[in-house]
């Protein structure tokens, strides 16, 4: 049978300048600088850690932080975790209310697979609905989700904890496995306090606490603050990008992510246009008023993108300007919403490409 063509995207030997655009690269080296470094700041301060793989969605990639030393790995959605789970992983977290008949099935087939699966709930219609299901089959793990100032999902006290860690206690088919959260930036002392008063308040009542797992990347480098905390969590710490840059977590040098486009027509003086739109940049700001870094023209602005096609503003570029033909590298905003839009990544070293890997759970959102 005839190879497609447009199967490939690259081989091993490729030089990324060749490579048909939008793509996006990585850099091996900033790739394996960031595992490394995460692990050890884990390792010096004895805490577990568990990355979250919906930064890259990549198992080959999931076994690198692993064979770093990570403990085990966070999914978000039940298919996400199904795909690893069947490339060989067994200790999964699903930091994800679930919820309905649908996904309950696939999650009692999902437990059945694996050794060490967990999910989370913070109220008590998700905590009967996982009873429901696992009340006559294999029991389920279930940490209580706390909202300690993020502002998303989460108990609101550590007396609901205390209620919701009892209910799951008493409930079918379900045993009590911790407590968790994902934190706003910078809140370390409160995170420590409300997982204080809740230790202390399950403690009182005879409830174990085996995990207290405290999350994400912005506050990767404070987890040590939290010593309460058993594990800390994070995902976009492998790439990282321009909202990491921005928040002190990393520089640019440690983007290991660039978006590859080609400038594709330059209008006038002051505007160029480049082949990667939302479909491959990410409408996604977080806070920022354009959409990524252009590297090496600074004071380029990604004013707008649309579907196919991203506009660049260089009126203030005092130098040289990008020219039709010419590829640039950008550093998005946001790299965990760039890996699902892409089915495979190209890694290299150099400019060289090392490998191409299928991004195995794009799309894997429910």
């Amino acid at each position: 049978m005839q190879e497609n063509p447009f199967a490939v995207v690259a081989r091993s030997g490729d030089r990324v300048a060749d490579l048909s655009t939008p793509r996006p690269i990585i850099d091996e080296d900033r790739l394996a600088a960031n595992i490394a470094r995460a692990q050890a700041y884990m390792d010096r301060h004895g805490l577990n850690f568990r990355p979250h793989i919906k930064t890259h969605k990549i198992p080959a990639l999931a076994a690198e932080q692993i064979a770093a030393g990570a403990k085990g790995i966070n999914c978000q959605k039940i298919s996400e975790a199904e795909a690893f789970a069947a490339a060989g992983f067994e200790d999964i977290l699903i930091t994800f209310n679930i919820l309905g008949p649908q996904k309950l099935e696939r999650l009692g087939a999902l437990n059945e697979q694996i050794c060490d699966l967990k999910v989370v709930a913070d109220s008590g219609v998700t905590i009967d609905g996982l009873s429901s299901k696992f009340a006559s089959s294999k029991p389920l793990t279930v940490l209580v989700e706390c909202d300690t100032g993020g502002g998303r999902c989460g108990v609101q006290t550590p007396e609901e904890a205390r209620s919701l860690a009892r209910r799951i206690s008493d409930a079918p088919g379900l045993i009590f496995g911790g407590l968790l959260n994902y934190p706003k930036p910078g809140a370390a002392v409160a995170v420590q306090a409300f997982f204080e008063n809740a230790l202390s308040l399950l403690e009182r009542d005879g409830i174990a606490c085996p995990v207290v797992s405290n999350g994400g990347t912005p506050s990767l480098f404070e987890a040590h603050l939290v010593s309460a905390a058993t594990e800390h969590r994070a995902g976009t710490y492998i790439y990282n990008d321009r909202s990491m840059v921005r928040a002190g977590h990393c520089s640019e040098a440690d983007c290991a992510m660039h978006v590859l486009a080609t400038i594709v027509s330059c209008p006038t003086a002051d505007r160029a246009v480049i082949d990667a739109g939302s479909k491959a940049l990410t409408s996604d700001l977080l806070g920022f008023a354009d959409f990524g870094t252009v590297v090496g023209y600074p004071e380029a602005v990604i004013t707008g993108l649309s579907e196919e096609h991203g506009v660049i503003d260089l009126s203030r570029c005092g130098g040289s300007r990008p020219q039709i033909g010419e590829k640039i590298r950008i550093i998005p905003n946001h790299t965990c919403v760039v890996s699902n839009l892409f089915d495979t990544m190209v890694f290299h070293r150099n400019g060289v490409v090392t490998r191409v890997e299928a991004v195995a759970a794009r799309g894997l959102v429910w």
